[in-house]
């Protein structure tokens, strides 16, 4: 099983982003991600952005992790 956490990137120095992840800023890369903008969402597994979401679906995402490990 993998887990993916969701995030907003906040900087793009490809072929690295800045993403928050409530408040928490990491350097993560994106090259399996075509045509990424700051403000998109992206879903991050071991520093690597693996997929663009939507914030509605990023949202619902982080909720259900707060839900199983609880506070993430």
């Amino acid at each position: 099983m993998c887990i993916a956490i969701p995030g907003k990137v906040v900087e793009i120095d490809y072929p690295f982003a800045v993403v928050d992840f409530k408040g928490t800023k990491r350097k993560i890369r994106i090259d399996l991600i075509d045509d990424l903008k700051v403000g998109d969402w992206v879903l991050v597994h071991v520093g690597i952005a693996i997929q663009k979401v939507d914030e509605e679906e990023a949202r619902k995402t982080a909720e259900l992790l707060e839900q199983v490990f609880g506070g993430l």
